[in-house]
């Protein structure tokens, strides 16, 4: 919260107590904390699982303090949402009006994203040493996609140094190439934390349209198409300096889908929406790449694009971006084991005495692996009819309760209707907004890591 402060402070604005007063009093509890829980005992998976979850839900009920204390929300529902929104790289939101709010409590929404998306307790592993043998399994619960992941050295703390040093590379570079559009350092800043993290929070109501730049809707399809790739092969990029990218199968699959997707709402729009060719093909690359990293970014309304490309959009966001990015949903990685796995299944219905394996590139995919994903796949599903029961039977019409729970789920931030790109979160009642911020939490942790915390037979002792 130091950041956010200074940003008070450089604009003389009244909200500088509000965001000294959340720092202490986060300081005081998490001191306190970490000095009556310390132990030299390794980290199991359990606890590994359990850490991560709690650190989530405890970061978002703090992170919520300077939004209570500043007066931007009477009520800690709506700064919880706002919170975990942030934390999960949702970009969900209960604000109408996002100008109204202070330059230290944008900023404070904005770093929210970038702390979220390569995971605080990957930041936590890359500064602290004390963790010990238990930093793997918080690994393996943070990373996005870890099992399905490409292998990343178990040398912990190197390996977290170097990706948050790339995020952060990535970040600054963002900064300078907005700036060259025209935007003001601070509007550059809150937007690059929330294309790296594939967040989709920005300090304008209008979201990108504000800016009106085909330049800057350019540089942020690129930067959002990069945060959504597996963050392994940058690793494997800087550590071995060869061109892993193109080799990987999975990369390939994510490329074409935007590029297949970003084709089709294009035609669809050309022939359905007034504008030329490149206006309509750089809005339907943006929302198409947007969506399936999940980053939530809006440069047009496309709440009233054509049917089909809405139909589009809301499919790409159960896409996700690479397994191990920053991006939620159900990741790229799986869909392309399951479209394997059924294909292997249809050739042994056609020659049922014939031996073939599931391959990702030259690696054979064990047998479990693959159960895995299709248990992953179904939970998904299952909550997301869930979630949709739910938040119809607390009054929303089916369009908005079927896209906020995919926008919560899929950690993407818009949907269809009233929580489409010019509007907002606010008008969900509170039990509402309390689903859906659990739906965030399981989305961003990739389910398992939550639910298996409810199995009595975790907290047994071993």
């Amino acid at each position: 919260m130091v950041f956010p402060l200074l940003w008070s402070i450089y604009y003389h604005e009244p909200d500088v107590f509000p965001i000294l007063y959340a720092m202490l009093i986060t300081l005081t509890v998490g001191g306190i904390l970490s000095f009556l829980l310390k132990s030299k005992e390794t980290v199991r998976q359990r606890e590994g699982f359990a850490i991560v979850t709690l650190g989530w839900v405890f970061a978002s009920i703090f992170g919520a303090l300077p939004y209570m204390f500043s007066g931007t929300f009477t009520s800690f529902t709506n700064a919880f949402f706002e919170t975990m929104s942030g934390f999960t790289t949702t970009g969900a939101s209960a604000l109408p009006n996002i100008e109204v709010l202070s330059h230290g409590i944008m900023f404070w929404r904005a770093m929210t994203h970038w702390l979220g998306g390569m995971g605080i307790m990957v930041l936590f592993i890359a500064i602290l040493s004390q963790i010990g043998g238990g930093g793997m399994q918080m690994f393996k619960a943070e990373v996005p996609g870890g099992r399905l992941t490409e292998k990343i050295k178990p040398r912990m703390q190197e390996s977290a140094k170097i990706l948050w040093a790339t995020y952060v590379i990535l970040s600054l570079v963002l900064v300078i190439l907005l700036l060259i559009g025209g935007m003001s350092f601070f509007d550059a800043l809150c937007h690059s934390f929330g294309t790296m993290a594939t967040g989709g929070f920005s300090t304008r109501s209008q979201n990108i349209g504000y800016y009106d730049s085909a330049y800057i809707e350019w540089v942020l399809i690129i930067f959002m198409f990069a945060a959504g790739t597996n963050l392994a092969l940058y690793y494997r990029a800087i550590t071995k300096r060869t061109n892993s990218f193109w080799h990987s199968e999975e990369f390939r699959l994510y490329f074409f889908i935007i590029l297949g997707s970003t084709c089709l709402i294009f035609l669809n729009l050309l022939l359905n929406k007034p504008g030329g060719l490149g206006e309509n093909f750089r809005s339907a690359a943006f929302q198409a790449v947007s969506m399936v990293t999940t980053t939530g970014f809006a440069s047009a309304d496309f709440n009233q694009w054509p049917a089909f490309s809405r139909i589009m959009l809301m499919l790409l966001m159960f896409v996700g971006g690479c397994s191990g990015s920053t991006g939620g949903s159900i990741k790229v990685g799986r869909l392309l084991i399951l479209f394997k796995h059924t294909t292997v299944e249809i050739f042994r219905l056609v020659h049922p005495r014939s031996v073939r394996y599931l391959k990702i590139g030259n690696k054979n995919i064990q047998d479990s692996v693959v159960i895995n994903v299709m248990q992953f796949f179904f939970l998904y599903i299952m909550i997301f009819f869930v979630g949709t029961a739910i938040m119809g039977a607390l009054g929303l019409d089916i369009i908005e309760a079927m896209t906020s729970v995919i926008a919560s789920l899929c950690n993407v931030g818009f949907g269809l209707g009233g929580v489409g790109p010019t509007g907002s979160f606010a008008f969900i009642p509170a039990a509402g907004k309390w689903v859906l911020s659990f739906l965030m939490l399981l989305g961003r942790l990739e389910i398992y890591t939550v639910l298996v915390l409810f199995l009595p037979e975790v907290w047994k002792k071993s």
